[in-house]
């Protein structure tokens, strides 16, 4: 059964009718061979771009789609009830328009925006380092100012569409100045002295590749600085408050995927009987998850509306991204249960929404970092 959504116009509504049926006409098919083979579905960010899933959050005038945020997110949690890597995909992609979007001029949001969100480019988001994960302050790539630009050298770690992205949001050291020498740089994919790695060997999320990004004294152009230099980790942080948004609801996709297919397999398991979901013992583990997916989505919408309307939400993302990932983490462990032995078996696929649920509990800030948020707010 479809989720019921409380949605605030019709053309909220009919939005997510038309996400629903490329979902399941573009994802839905393709997943298991493309997460099984571990290749990248090419052809499918093209389809969400003519379809106008890539730039929701955005303005209409440079090529958005002018949604609120309480809206985008959950077009991203029906896109990863289907399919988490591309959901997530879809999520970085957007997180790294961000930058360009609030801090960029309005001569580098006219000249770029429009492609970058126009439906036929995806980028990705280059914060971290091998040494710099959740303490993004330490980072190390260098960006030493020349004459006309930025020369790059360095190495960043755990980039979301890395290889296959056509631009990247980077964050790298321009001064000494501790959290403070820090600036944000828009990368064209094409930069010359800019290779990647071998994308990494994953639990889950495979069809879409993470990698390492390597910087051999790569030039990038004074033009292509956004923000102010040394404003980069602030335009990071402020960046990764919406981002830990759109994991939520991935997050909640999944375990939305995980509970429709252990209640359609409980209806129709027998055991002494009777239906499996007749028997209390499984009922109520599924009542459970139920609670937690309902539980789970409604805090990414409250800190999205509060998005929506202009007031702070920085704890509110972060309890989201706590609550809604940890959930997921158990509905899905709850749904190979339902499954018993072949919920162990690849041929049904919750052992990999169980795989893939791991990865929310530590990206864009692990929830060990998201209780941190969470007690300073409290803290003062």
């Amino acid at each position: 059964m479809p989720v019921e959504r409380l949605l605030p116009s019709q053309e909220a509504r009919d939005l997510i009718e038309l996400t629903r049926d490329v979902a399941d006409k573009v994802l839905a098919p393709k997943v298991n061979e493309h997460e099984k083979s571990e290749t990248f579905p090419e052809g499918v960010f093209p389809a969400l771009g003519q379809a106008g899933l890539l730039s929701l959050p955005y303005p209409e005038e440079f090529g958005g789609g002018n949604q609120p945020y309480e809206v985008y997110l959950q077009v991203l949690e029906e896109l990863a009830a289907r399919w988490a890597a591309v959901a997530v995909a879809t999520s970085v992609h957007s997180l790294s328009c961000f930058a360009l979007a609030t801090h960029g001029t309005d001569e580098q949001k006219s000249r770029w925006l429009p492609d970058m969100l126009g439906g036929n480019t995806i980028g990705a988001y280059s914060l971290s380092e091998p040494q710099a994960g959740s303490d993004a302050a330490a980072l190390s790539c260098k960006a030493t100012p020349v004459d006309g630009g930025f020369r790059i050298n360095g190495s960043k770690a755990w980039i979301t569409n890395g290889g296959r992205a056509d631009f990247y949001t980077l964050f790298a050291r321009t001064s000494d100045d501790g959290p403070r020498g820090i600036s944000c740089l828009l990368v064209d994919s094409g930069t010359e002295g800019l290779s990647f790695g071998k994308p990494e060997e994953k639990m889950g999320l495979r069809a879409v590749p993470t990698t390492s990004a390597h910087y051999d004294d790569a030039f990038v152009p004074q033009e292509r600085l956004i923000g102010a230099q040394g404003q980069g980790l602030p335009i990071a942080f402020s960046a990764l408050d919406s981002g830990r948004l759109g994991i939520a609801a991935v997050a909640v996709g999944l375990a939305q995927g995980a509970l429709d297919d252990a209640v359609a397999y409980a209806k129709e398991r027998t055991a002494f009987g009777k239906r499996i979901i007749d028997h209390q013992g499984l009922g109520f583990l599924l009542a459970d998850m139920a609670a937690a997916v309902d539980s789970a989505r409604a805090t990414y919408l409250d800190a999205a509306r509060r998005r929506d309307a202009g007031v702070p939400y920085s704890r509110n993302a972060s309890v989201a991204k706590l609550v809604a990932t940890d959930a997921a983490m158990k509905v899905t462990t709850d749904a190979v249960q339902v499954f018993g032995g072949y919920g162990y078996t690849q041929d049904f696929p919750v052992e990999r929404y169980m795989r893939e649920a791991k990865i929310t509990q530590i990206f864009e800030g692990t929830n060990q970092i998201q209780r941190l948020v969470i007690a300073r707010s409290l803290a003062g």
